[in-house]
């Protein structure tokens, strides 16, 4: 079962299907990628996001991704994806690339090829190389 804060994170993500993709993107007015829609999902959420930058549309590796995603609010999991969680996936032999895990079993992402953030149902055609979850508020 999800948390509050993973359910507001899925809700903020999927209030940006239809946004434009813009490599770089952190601001849903002009355009998010794959970092943006996070972190502006998150942000959505009422977590801080620190997103990385300094990237190209193809990368073989993320240096540190879970300490990054730690900076994020995000913890690692494993298991399957649930509502509101994160994953790193690799759609190809250069690229990674994140998404954020839907409502009904489907998942948000920023997609290059379509220059839009879309909605695609489960599963994921692709292997996941990291799953991360918000962390819940204090209790």
């Amino acid at each position: 079962m999800s948390g509050a804060r993973a359910e507001a994170v899925a809700r903020a993500a999927e209030a940006l299907v239809g946004t434009p993709f813009r490599l770089h993107g952190r601001d849903p007015r002009w355009g998010l990628d794959c970092i943006g829609l996070v972190a502006s999902a998150l942000e959505g959420a009422g977590l801080q996001a620190e997103p990385p930058s300094g990237y190209g549309l193809r990368n073989h590796a993320i240096d540190d991704p879970d300490q990054q995603a730690r900076r994020s609010a995000l913890r690692p999991v494993e298991g399957a994806p649930m509502v509101g969680d994160v994953l790193l996936v690799r759609p190809g032999p250069a690229q990674v690339h994140l998404l954020v895990c839907a409502r009904g079993d489907g998942f948000i992402h920023a997609h290059a090829g379509l220059r839009r953030v879309v909605a695609m149902p489960g599963p994921l055609p692709w292997p996941v190389l990291r799953h991360w979850r918000p962390i819940e508020e204090d209790r």
